[in-house]
């Protein structure tokens, strides 16, 4: 018989390190398996990140719930049911190849954006768990959230599973999309019932871990307990305002110019440890090989090297072989923690103007139907684009 792996809370309490896996969507997109935005696919990337050092095989059920892939035009002959066990197994397959724990998620909702009722809200996410509790997933995570009056709703919903939940919203420095700061965030997640909460993408590593840091201090000051996580993405975006990089003008076909390097993750993986983070891993951008340098620099504390270490060489040193000195003078870890690399993009500018429209929770363009958007609200849209260029 396996041995019994430990669970998610057990570990952090014992300061072990957990590492998380990086963003599907994106990285599926590039691969050509699904389109840009809230697209299913049942192939999975799992193994890549476990070989590369994840402890968490987080289901791939991003924005699988019903009224979401209703609103969309997703072919609902394919239930959302359907696609969050299929999403569990594929997990849990890999899972078991390792040391690694299978995360069923749940995110916002188009039902919140659209003013439904916290009972209707609620029902979405009780969908959902329902299918990981069937599963038996290890422990539940409520993802990317904007607001955390949504947030609150699915922890609420999510702790009645008996199962450890971490919560992580999507917000920076200035908090919510309300402006309720990060502090005030997390403590009204872990009074809801969050025993781990963070922060995961819309914005880049280091901003993420000061968000963090926040909530960490909230939480502390008011008295109260919690591990932390942060899956950050794999973007630079000191140029982002308070909905981070959706409202780049580069989002989502353009981003490559901003991609953080192998390097910039040991820091990030440095930083976050440093600062009591200790489920550290990553979202939209995040390949294998980001996670595998996060793994790397945190080695010595894991006491374990990843697989896909073996003949990789921390810190360049397969470039000990390489035949021209001048690159073998590169195989130092000094050498690439203080390289500045170029874009090699003359007229590339250094960083961009956010589209902040000001659009949240209750405005009509939010309001979500099965139809693609048709010439008269591409016109409405493209007019309010204008506008914003204009006032910016």
């Amino acid at each position: 018989m396996a041995p019994v792996k430990k669970g998610i809370i057990e570990r952090l309490n014992s300061g072990e390190v957990v590492i998380g896996d990086g963003g599907f969507v994106f990285a599926l997109e590039k691969r050509g398996y699904v389109k840009a935005g809230p697209s299913q696919h049942p192939h999975a990337l799992h193994r890549e990140f476990l070989r590369s050092g994840s402890n968490v095989m987080q289901t791939f059920t991003f924005y699988a719930s019903d009224d979401k892939l209703e609103n969309r035009g997703q072919n609902l002959r394919i239930t959302g049911a359907q696609i969050n066990e299929a999403a569990c197994d594929l997990a849990r397959e890999v899972a078991s190849e390792g040391d690694a724990m299978v995360a069923g998620g749940v995110c916002q909702t188009p039902s919140y954006l659209s003013c439904k009722s916290e009972t209707d809200v609620k029902a979405i996410f009780k969908k959902q768990l329902d299918v990981f509790m069937k599963k038996n997933v290890d422990f539940l995570i409520a993802e990317y959230f904007e607001h955390v009056e949504e947030a609150v709703w699915a922890v609420e919903v999510l702790k009645t599973s008996g199962k450890p939940v971490a919560a992580s919203m999507c917000i920076g420095p200035e908090g919510d999309m309300h402006g309720v700061s990060p502090g005030d965030c997390a403590v009204r997640l872990v009074k809801a019932g969050a025993q781990i909460v963070g922060v995961n993408c819309h914005f880049d590593p280091m901003t993420c871990v000061k968000a963090v840091k926040m909530m960490k201090e909230g939480v502390e000051k008011a008295r109260l307990k919690a591990h932390y996580m942060v899956q950050p993405l794999a973007y630079h975006t000191p140029d982002c305002n308070c909905q981070g990089f959706i409202d780049l003008p580069e989002f989502p076909f353009a981003l490559e110019p901003r991609i953080l390097t192998r390097w910039d993750m040991h820091e990030y993986a440095r930083e976050s440890y440093k600062a009591g983070i200790r489920f550290i891993g990553g979202c939209c951008g995040f390949e294998p090989y980001h996670i595998r340098a996060i793994a790397e620099e945190l080695a010595p504390e894991r006491g374990i090297v990843a697989p896909a270490s073996e003949k990789h060489g921390m810190w360049g040193a397969g470039l000990e072989m390489h035949t021209k000195p001048w690159v073998r003078a590169r195989a130092r870890r000094d050498y690439w923690e203080n390289i500045a690399p170029a874009s090699g993009r003359p007229k590339c500018p250094s960083m961009s103007t956010p589209e902040g429209w000001g659009v949240t929770k209750g405005h009509a363009d939010l309001l979500q139907h099965k139809e693609a958007t048709s010439s008269q609200e591409m016109k409405h849209v493209l007019e309010m684009q204008k506008k914003s260029k204009s006032s910016t």
